[in-house]
């Protein structure tokens, strides 16, 4: 009888068209499971796949015979175990049929990128070990183990006797992935005392039988005790335990806190090098450390058995994954937290308007904590920029300007926000008021004095700063607005003495950038930090106490749905970072439309007022979290193309009287592409997703004409 192994694979191309298994055959001895890679031919290349499920056959020509074609082999099973476990592998079907991705973009979004399933991965840190077979050779070289590094064993044995005891089979030498060694796990005490809140919060959560928590808590509330409290329990159970934050920029002090409580942890965000990450990986999937520290990937970690998950600063878009599969780390945490039966804690001063409105019909638990430790909320004030430029201060009002000067002179520290970097955003011709564009997206170039080029905050194209009108000739060109570059030279002139640094995506390019720039700040190096939103949460300095919020109504002019919530958000996070000490602190929000409710009510930071407010108006809407929402986009090189496949997406769905569609709606060009977006609403989100995978498997689309994204919960549709 020709006995065979049928095994089932997902191939690695991540299209919709091979969203299925293709089935080969296995004859060897060794064992194969779901998860594990192999190579196969398919289509005459060798690529990798992943096992998805197997079965044997007695006869293989008979069952060729049935099938009408014949089956071609596994070339080589790569894996000795799977390096996708069963929990992660049918978490990634789950996140497939939410998402409307093929399955093994799951899969890949998974994995570090050693690991990932195509056949140019880098390949693991190898060493070369020595197994000893004949018992007499360890007992006459002393080895105490039955395998010994290949460098060890030569340290006792010449090359002459290696070679002879090789050749006479009494020792094998292979390859093995390089050993990490750990501490062994130790807990340190806490250096204080918890307050009678946090006594309360933790206390709610270990009680509760509903799994996900939202903790609720003011800036400087001690959300991070309570974190590590609850890490401290799970750990002592033997339990594993995950702390993600929104940014790399937050994973160092993060990182630092669970440090001085716990001896050995592990790190894991996209700064890291792939080798870096591998290592980490491993040291989680082998049990080797306990906590995890890391932004939104680490959530697909391998974890044997979580006892707690956090999720701190939870309303951060950065949490949304905003290419294919497009997952909202939230949803992912809930779901691995069901399957771990632990805690999930979502913490944040400023909570979605989702989960807040979840917690209060008790679908979460709801934690609060409506005092800061060691001090009261800063004082805020709200300065109206449309004065201040008839008195001539177009970038810093008066009032700031005398606050900062008060904090230098105590030697205080100052934190100085504008979510804009650059120099300036926007460059016109003296003459004709010519806009200088992109030449590849519907946006204008803005320019960075740093490097003296013009440069596209989408696609990264970069362009002289000497340049002529193409529509007048003229030479003289005039900046409009300001980025943090130029803030940063604007308050440098006005204090030449303080030491100033900048944090944005321009100055934290290099490895280790971002922890560099906060533990200099921190150890007060610094008199001043100017940065963009990435400086606006989660950072704690003790010693500042005066935080300056420019344009802060900018956000507000974003077409977005969700453009008052982020703008409120932004303006109480950056607020918090003032006062967190003895000293007490103040705030000062520059803006123009200071009649806004979402201004006035972050200045106040009144939460419960905003949600009440942005409720009202998502309801008249219908927007989140009284529908279900998904967005549809249409994207390639041929206008028209693109817009009638848009428009007869937007009829289809028009033809179900459940579904409400908005659009199509043109966009800006982006990378050369033109690109065309429907959005459709339901009040139930199982139907919609239904509904997506319906319209989506029966098109036929041709990859060279166009792409289609979509994103079921979209969390920004600018």
């Amino acid at each position: 009888m020709n006995k065979a192994l049928i095994v089932n694979i997902y191939i690695e191309h991540p299209i919709m068209q091979l969203n299925s298994t293709f089935s080969y055959y296995y004859q060897d001895k060794r064992k194969i499971e779901r998860g594990m890679r192999v190579k196969v031919d398919f289509n005459g290349q060798r690529i990798v796949g992943f096992v998805d499920s197997t079965f044997e056959v007695g006869d293989l020509e008979k069952y060729q015979l049935q099938l009408g074609y014949q089956l071609k082999p596994i070339e080589e099973v790569i894996d000795r175990e799977p390096i996708i476990n069963d929990e992660l592998y049918d978490l990634g079907l789950w996140m497939s049929r939410q998402t409307i991705s093929p399955i093994i973009s799951c899969f890949q979004s998974m994995l570090p990128s050693t690991l990932k399933p195509v056949s140019s991965a880098k390949r693991a840190v190898m060493e070369n070990w020595v197994k000893i077979i004949n018992k007499e050779v360890k007992q006459m070289y002393g080895f105490e183990d039955d395998e010994v590094l290949l460098k060890d064993f030569k340290e006792k044995v010449s090359d002459y006797h290696y070679r002879k005891l090789k050749n006479h089979g009494h020792i094998e030498v292979e390859k093995k992935e390089k050993r990490i060694e750990v501490e062994k796990f130790k807990v340190y005490d806490a250096p204080y005392n918890l307050t009678k809140q946090q006594k309360q919060a933790i206390e709610t959560i270990n009680n509760t039988n509903n799994n996900v928590i939202l903790l609720h808590g003011l800036t400087g509330s001690g959300k991070t005790e309570i974190y590590l409290q609850l890490a401290k329990q799970a750990c002592l159970k033997d339990k594993q335990v995950l702390v993600l934050v929104p940014e790399i920029s937050l994973t160092s002090q993060m990182v630092n806190r669970f440090k001085d409580r716990f001896n050995s942890i592990a790190i894991y965000h996209s700064g890291l090098s792939a080798q870096e990450k591998y290592q980490q990986y491993t040291l989680v999937k082998e049990g080797k450390v306990k906590i995890v520290v890391g932004t939104r990937s680490a959530i697909f970690m391998p974890f044997k058995d979580i006892g707690l998950i956090v999720l701190d600063e939870e309303h951060d878009s950065s949490y949304k994954q905003d290419s294919t599969p497009k997952y909202n780390t939230r949803d992912i945490a809930i779901k691995r937290s069901e399957t771990h039966n632990c805690k999930l804690i979502l913490g944040s001063a400023t909570p979605t308007l989702e989960s807040y409105a979840r917690a209060i019909k008790d679908v979460y638990k709801l934690v609060t904590l409506d005092k800061r430790i060691n001090q009261d909320l800063p004082k805020s004030y709200l300065v109206d920029m449309s004065k201040e430029i008839r008195k001539g201060n177009y970038i810093i009002s008066s009032p700031l300007l005398k606050a900062i000067e008060e904090r230098l002179e105590k030697k205080q520290q100052v934190i100085l926000l504008l979510n804009r970097r650059g120099y300036t955003p926007i460059v016109k011709c003296s003459s004709c008021s010519y806009v200088v564009m992109c030449p590849h997206c519907d946006v204008a170039l803005s320019y960075h004095k740093d490097d003296d080029k013009l440069v596209c905050h989408v696609c990264g194209y970069s362009q002289s700063n000497d340049l002529t009108c193409p529509k007048c000739a003229n030479k003289m060109w005039r900046n409009y607005g300001v980025g943090t570059q130029r803030l940063t030279e604007e308050i440098q002139k006005l204090f030449p003495q303080a030491r100033i640094v900048r944090m944005d995506a321009d100055s934290t390019r290099k490895k280790d950038a971002h922890s560099k720039i906060l533990n200099s700040f921190e150890k007060q190096k610094y008199d001043i930090l100017i940065g963009t939103q990435m400086i606006s949460k989660g950072l704690d300095f003790p010693n500042v106490t005066l935080v300056g919020i420019f344009n802060a109504d900018g956000p507000l002019h974003r077409t977005d749905y969700r453009s008052v919530e982020t703008t409120f958000d932004l303006i109480v996070q950056a607020s918090g970072r003032s006062g967190r000490s003895s000293n007490p602190g103040e705030v000062y929000v520059q803006a123009y439309d200071i009649n806004h409710y979402g201004i006035r009510l972050a200045v106040k930071q009144d939460y419960i007022t905003f949600f009440n407010n942005e409720m009202s108006y998502r309801h008249a809407g219908k927007y989140p979290p009284y529908t279900f929402m998904a967005a549809i986009m249409f994207v390639g090189k041929d206008d028209e193309t693109i817009k009638d496949k848009a428009f007869a997406a937007s009829d289809y769905f028009r033809n179900d009287s459940s579904i409400r569609v908005l659009g199509p709606s043109r966009l800006l060009k982006i990378k050369g592409e033109y690109r065309y977006r429907i959005i459709i609403k339901s009040k139930d989100k199982k139907q919609l997703i239904e509904k997506l995978w319906l319209w989506y498997e029966a098109q036929s689309i041709n990859k060279r004409q166009l792409s289609v994204q979509i994103d079921v919960d979209p969390y920004i549709l600018d």
